[in-house]
């Protein structure tokens, strides 16, 4: 059996590569409300002076993505990525929306009508 040496300081849960991404900040100076079920979505193209976390949120969001698929993808912390998006929010690459209400989806009992009557042609 070999035993695990230390984490690198790149891999994806490493305190050090957190404390780097989010420059040591524990807090977001402008207080934002973002939960898992926010959709964040790109409201400009990637500039190159951002860092690659930045641009990789602001390219995988060209269409709306909560906050809990951008975590998943991105293999962070919903704390960090929240830091994160704070940052794009007040910089204005990114635009965070409330999820769609359940009074705004469809009723289920139409579109299973609607998906028989397909079935049936």
């Amino acid at each position: 059996m070999s035993e695990a040496g230390p984490e690198p300081a790149t891999a994806p849960g490493s305190p050090d590569r957190l404390y780097i991404l989010t420059g040591g900040a524990a807090r977001a100076e402008k207080k934002t409300e973002l939960d898992l079920v926010t959709l964040i979505v790109s409201r400009t193209e990637t500039d190159p002076g951002l860092q690659p976390e930045h641009a990789a949120i602001a390219r995988m969001c060209a269409y709306p993505l909560s906050v809990a698929e951008i975590s998943a993808y991105l293999e962070l912390p919903v704390s960090t990525l929240t830091l994160l998006l704070t940052e794009l929010l007040s910089g204005g690459q990114v635009e965070a929306r409330p999820p769609v209400p359940a009074a705004a989806l469809p009723d289920v009992r139409l579109l299973e009508a609607v998906m028989n009557g397909l079935q049936k042609l």
